[in-house]
């Protein structure tokens, strides 16, 4: 098994993907996209540095707790660390759950680029998001995405085109209050849920 440098998890959540998911982020990015929802996520230090076996149990634990259907995977940059990922994924379709994968390169740039073991990602990957966020193209109708510019990719059966626009999974946000004190803030916002939350703050 190989290691993962992990940013942060969530065992259940409902707002970064379809249905009740396992949340998996992991720490480093090359990108430097302006706006980013997790610009913590982007340098290159070590945080919690796993095996993907690890995260295999943990994974297993929330499907038969929650009832999951599924993991996404996010960061910081997933083909990154696409080695323990795809252990992982290819774990997750063993036991029944779909996959899905956020990434800042588009296909081509992963073709292009070739990353060691990005093709093995892609292997055990359902649902594929590609591409880098911009902040000039806010998206306002598509479920899970930051701009326009980010593409779907159904690499599976699992889910069928369009679940993006599902209004069954609009955008939203969750927010935790954990027993450290501190509050933890997933999901993209729209624009007036921003506003919101400025004004709470303020």
């Amino acid at each position: 098994m190989s290691k993962i440098n992990i940013a942060d998890y969530i065992e259940n959540t409902e707002v970064e993907g379809p249905g009740k998911r396992f949340a998996l982020w992991v720490q480093g990015c090359f990108r430097r996209c302006p706006g980013c929802c997790n610009p913590h996520y982007l340098d290159f230090v070590p945080r919690t540095i796993v095996e993907s076996e690890q995260i295999c149990t943990l994974i297993e634990d929330s499907k038969n707790k929650y009832g999951i259907e599924g993991v996404t995977l996010l960061g910081g940059e997933p083909m990154l660390q696409a080695r323990g990922l795809s252990e992982t994924a290819k774990f997750c379709r063993e036991i029944g759950l779909s996959v899905m994968t956020f990434t800042g390169y588009t296909l081509e740039e992963l073709s292009a680029e070739n990353l060691p073991y990005a093709d093995e990602l892609l292997q055990y990957t359902d649902l594929l998001v590609d591409g880098a966020f911009d902040q000039t193209k806010i998206e306002e109708k598509r479920n899970w995405v930051g701009s326009t510019n980010q593409r779907f990719y159904f690499l599976t059966d699992f889910y069928k085109q369009g679940i993006e626009y599902d209004e069954r999974f609009s955008h939203g946000i969750e927010l935790r209050f954990r027993p450290d004190g501190i509050v933890q803030l997933n999901g993209f916002p729209l624009q007036s849920e921003i506003e919101q939350i400025n004004s709470i703050h303020n």
